[in-house]
């Protein structure tokens, strides 16, 4: 029996890593090689309208997150596996912006295969002293 050539078998996959940084103010998505030292493509929220407040909204990270993922498939990624990192830290949310579900969403729908999903935001390990004076943030 004959043994399966290149042509027979199924495509290759090849994966790269999408930095997906979603804050209340904008929408980052950073693709890089498997390896994250070379970056493919940024692109982000603010580069897709026109006003400051539609920076974070779904719908512009819907925008960024299909041109990031035509440029990657141009340059022959058809897999990804996303980190998704909020402002996080001492004084951020911990919880990313709304454009991080829009943003994965197109990315699939682009056709790209989403690997593993992994949430990277900072955590203070009791560092600095957080913002507010001895009694807090009287509102």
């Amino acid at each position: 029996m004959p043994r399966p050539t290149q042509q027979d078998s199924a495509p290759r996959e090849r994966w790269g890593l999408a930095h997906i940084y979603s804050s209340y103010n904008n929408t980052i998505i950073h693709i890089t090689d498997i390896t994250g030292s070379e970056t493919i493509t940024i692109t982000s929220g603010g580069q897709m309208v026109k006003s400051d407040r539609m920076e974070s909204s779904p719908t512009a990270a819907m925008m960024a997150a299909k041109k990031a993922a035509e440029i990657a498939r141009d340059q022959g990624i058809n897999a990804l596996h996303v980190k998704i990192k909020a402002p996080g830290g001492h004084n951020g949310p911990m919880n990313p912006g709304q454009g991080a579900q829009a943003a994965i969403r197109a990315l699939s729908r682009m056709g790209l295969r989403i690997g593993i999903i992994e949430d990277v935001t900072p955590i203070p390990h009791d560092g600095c002293r957080k913002k507010g004076g001895k009694r807090g943030r009287r509102v």
